[in-house]
């Protein structure tokens, strides 16, 4: 810790951080403290005894007790307008997206309707740990407006795109080539880099932009080398064989997206579930992201993943809730289904991987790996604090839990957003179970707020 680093805040737990690879061990202080600066930044993590002594006149300790503090939970695939189609019955992916989510996105060119979704999934997400998200707006720029200035005022780290779609959807939701690119152009004018915000580049899939549409998205693509770009790619097998029909000049969906300068690191590929071996060998070396949704890919009937040939192939991999076709915000909900999908795959996910995932791992996906998803002097200090006998049955659970990895576990796959004690995001606390919420801006008149509480949730000293 730097001698003339200020600290305001010194976040007491158990601290959990997955500093290795995805199947080490994690790095564990069981009575430890993290300590944050004047800046939001993790400042030095240890041993609260050796660590608290060290305060300055002022510094706010927060003790959470027995509770497991970790990294912010980060969830690299999701949509905004499909909160309220979350659940819808009976189709596959392509009626799906027909029958429930264009209609839905049709609204959002609404202002009133975007920010009201805004807060709604900032919210959602915060309530289940999630501090940061890969998250697809509409069409309708917008929606990305309504999204990122409720995350700036909350100073979240998010990512979002405009969807870029000019064929096969309703004609309120399309686009044009040169509408798609001359929006999201404005839209990385407006927001990348402001704060925490960053915009991705985002065709939705293949089969509802046109060559012409693709080839500006690519130069998009030339022209800021540093964004991230998210789109589908290889979900259900109707969808592959539509790509085939759309796009007779390709060996396979991949090279489609591959012919546009698409495929490179930060790319991020959500489902990647029925790739053929070149295809993956495609994607590891040119750096890109495969996005494992496995709530959305059971829900659907699109598949099962297979992870140990996606990791044998070099591409990094992330795990993601999928809201809407999704049917989970919790990204422990989303990792006890992972770990049924692998099973049916003879796979094994241990706990450490899991929450390897949804911290460092799903970092590493996204490109953010030097800001966010580990507890190290200089990472942002997004955390979340876990109560691993959050309810009545988790409780009689922990009776015979006799590890770390057995209690991680048991919190993986019966755990859900009510074992969410808090949430930060630079250091402040933005959910509470308890309703106590520190606001990095003047807040909204309809936001909660009530003063601490004291006990077990987390005092303040």
């Amino acid at each position: 810790m730097s001698a003339s680093a200020e600290i305001r805040l010194a976040v007491r737990g158990r601290i959990v951080s997955f500093d290795g690879g995805p199947g080490d061990a994690p790095t564990v202080h069981e009575q430890g403290v993290v300590l944050v600066d004047a800046e939001g930044l993790v400042a030095a993590v240890g041993d609260a005894a050796e660590l608290l002594p060290t305060l300055p006149p002022g510094a706010r300790v927060c003790d959470h007790h027995r509770h497991i503090v970790m990294p912010g939970f980060v969830d690299p695939h999701l949509h905004m307008p499909q909160t309220q189609v979350v659940g819808s019955f009976g189709t596959e992916l392509m009626e799906w997206l027909a029958k429930y989510t264009f209609p839905e996105e049709s609204r959002y060119g609404d202002p009133d309707v975007a920010e009201a979704a805004a807060r709604f999934l900032v919210d959602e997400l915060l309530r289940n740990g999630t501090t940061t998200a890969a998250v697809y707006c509409t069409s309708h720029p917008v929606s990305v407006d309504a999204f990122l200035a409720e995350c700036e005022r909350r100073s979240l780290r998010m990512l979002a795109g405009k969807v870029m779609m000019d064929r096969n959807a309703p004609p309120r939701l399309l686009d044009t080539p040169e509408r798609g690119y001359e929006e999201t152009t404005a839209l990385i004018g407006r927001w990348h880099g402001r704060g925490r915000l960053e915009i991705a580049i985002t065709p939705r899939f293949a089969p509802t932009s046109t060559d012409a549409q693709l080839t500006a998205t690519g130069l998009l693509a030339a022209e800021h080398p540093g964004l991230a770009i998210q789109t589908h790619l290889s979900e259900n097998h109707q969808e592959i064989a539509f790509v085939a029909e759309l796009f007779p000049w390709a060996a396979d969906y991949t090279s489609v997206y591959e012919r546009f300068g698409l495929v490179r690191p930060r790319a991020l590929f959500g489902h990647c579930i029925h790739l053929s071996e070149r295809e993956r060998e495609a994607l590891g070396r040119a750096g890109a992201s495969a996005i494992f949704c496995p709530t959305s890919n059971l829900f659907l009937g699109s598949g099962l993943f297979d992870l140990a040939a996606t990791r044998a192939a070099g591409i990094r991999v992330g795990l993601a809730t999928d809201i809407g076709g999704g049917t989970s915000y919790s990204m422990l909900r989303t990792a006890a289904e992972a770990y049924k999908v692998l099973a049916l795959n003879g796979q094994r996910l241990t706990a450490f991987e899991a929450f390897h995932l949804m911290t460092a791992g799903n970092a590493e996906a996204m490109g953010m790996e030097a800001r966010i998803g580990l507890l190290r002097p200089g990472m942002e200090a997004d955390l979340v604090v876990l109560d691993t006998g959050a309810t009545p049955a988790m409780r009689r659970r922990m009776e015979r839990v006799e590890t770390l990895a057995e209690e991680l576990f048991a919190l993986m796959t019966m755990g859900d957003d009510r074992a969410v004690v808090a949430t930060y995001a630079l250091g402040r606390r933005v959910h509470d179970r308890q309703g106590f919420v520190e606001h990095p801006l003047p807040p909204r008149a309809d936001a909660p707020f009530a003063p601490p509480q004291d006990g077990e949730e987390g005092v303040e000293q």
